[in-house]
């Protein structure tokens, strides 16, 4: 945007992007699930045995927290990359 050419300011910003990205997809969850879209990596899900029926209906449950911490993990790791 300022004009900076820089390949470290573009690996920072790309990971900046795609942690701002990933936590913006979990703070939607909510309003997407009310309209019966999921939008999670199924693979993460899967790992845990979540379904989609289950953001759906909104469970709480820990197999459902833990897919939750597992991707806001990722979002952790790409700060840290930054960092």
């Amino acid at each position: 945007i300022l004009g900076v050419r820089d390949i470290h300011a573009d690996h920072a910003a790309s990971h900046i992007g795609k942690a701002q990205g990933i936590v913006t997809c979990l703070r939607a969850t909510p309003y997407h699930s009310t309209r019966r879209k999921v939008f999670l990596p199924m693979d993460i899900c899967m790992l845990h045995g979540v379904s989609q029926e289950d953001f759906i209906r909104c469970k709480q449950e820990k197999n459902v927290r833990d897919v939750i911490y597992d991707i806001a993990s990722q979002a952790h790791v790409h700060l840290e990359h930054v960092r």
